[in-house]
């Protein structure tokens, strides 16, 4: 069944909805503290995705932007369209540093829709994020992970980061008909792999 509720239980941090920590001024008469790290991995420059590609389980599929919804959790993609693909709009974009959150359905109330594969991706696997600047940002796959809905891991799937990741978030479980929502979320970690 499908889920009307949000995709993922919980919202964003600030940090991960601007990708952006404040920064102090320079100051010229000192040098860089030698705690500082400089960011880690390839990156991107800001670009809105236009289309996800994941050979692997068949998916191919434009995006929509999604923003937070009142209940604080990310709004899902229009259920009337099964190969739809929606992305934190006001968040990080794929390939940029930071923390890319993806989000699809599982199915709709006739169909299975463009995440019902999602779980068959493992460690090392890659897809494509197509972008608005012409560019492609290819991801390689971390892991693939359930959580209940109860107890999401916010911090972990939301965190800002100087690294550029994404995250493949949809349904799965069991469908709860009181709730009228799955009970678990299934996410998969991945990060921008370097240019070839």
């Amino acid at each position: 069944m499908f889920a009307q509720d949000a995709i993922a239980p919980a919202k964003p941090t600030a940090s991960s909805g601007t990708g952006h920590a404040p920064a102090a001024a320079p100051d010229a008469s000192r040098q860089a503290s030698p705690s500082v790290v400089p960011p880690a991995g390839p990156a991107m420059p800001r670009s809105a995705p236009t289309r996800l590609v994941i050979p692997r389980i068949g998916v191919d599929a434009p995006f929509t932007g999604l923003e937070i919804g009142p209940s604080g959790a990310l709004d899902p993609p229009p259920a009337d369209d099964t190969n739809l693909v929606g992305w934190h709009a006001s968040g990080i974009s794929p390939g940029e540093r930071g923390t890319a959150l993806i989000a699809g359905h599982l199915d709709t109330a006739t169909a299975p829709a463009v995440f019902a594969r999602l779980g068959e991706l493992t460690r090392g696997d890659s897809f494509e994020v197509r972008r608005a600047d012409g560019t492609t940002a290819v991801f390689r796959v971390d892991s693939v992970e359930r959580f209940h809905k109860d107890d999401f891991p916010d911090q972990r799937v939301y965190d800002d980061t100087p690294e550029a990741l994404a995250r493949l978030i949809t349904c799965a479980g069991a469908y709860d008909r009181t709730a009228k929502d799955y009970t678990e979320n299934l996410v998969v970690f991945a990060h921008l792999a370097p240019a070839a």
